[in-house]
């Protein structure tokens, strides 16, 4: 099965000039962790709400004025929407991420692909997917 038959399509994104107060509550009101930071339809990096908390308030930047491209993730992990899903899975497994991003071809936004749309498809690989997570025990 291809990616793009299990990924979240509807996909939500902000502007890099959007301000951190914008984007958590943009994130509030969508009850989301992340979104994709998006030029022109280009993925450019991701922002989390661990972000907006850790490196901008935490680090003493102002929500108000600080726009999203001073402390986004600008390292994307990323697979394309024609990939075998259980490629994208070990990537994920890999990586120990529980959101991939999806890319067309021409490397344009085509969604993401979370544990929750794997469980959709396979219990089994989003178990995988969340025992890569698990710390491990000396």
């Amino acid at each position: 099965m291809l990616v793009r038959e299990i990924m979240t399509h509807k996909l939500e994104s902000v502007q890099p000039s959007a301000t951190l107060r914008e984007v958590a509550r943009k994130m509030r009101d969508l009850n989301l962790g992340s979104l994709p930071v998006a030029d022109d339809g280009k993925l450019i990096g991701i922002i989390t709400d661990r972000d907006i908390c850790c490196r901008g308030v935490a680090d003493g930047f102002d929500p108000v004025r600080t726009p999203v491209r001073e402390i986004m993730s600008r390292d994307i992990s990323f697979c394309f929407s024609d990939d075998n899903v259980t490629d994208a899975v070990r990537q994920m497994e890999e990586l120990h991420i529980r959101r991939l991003a999806v890319l067309n071809r021409d490397k344009t936004v085509a969604g993401f692909l979370s544990v929750d749309d794997v469980a959709q498809y396979s219990r089994q690989l989003a178990g995988e997917v969340l025992d890569s997570m698990r710390p491990m025990h000396h």
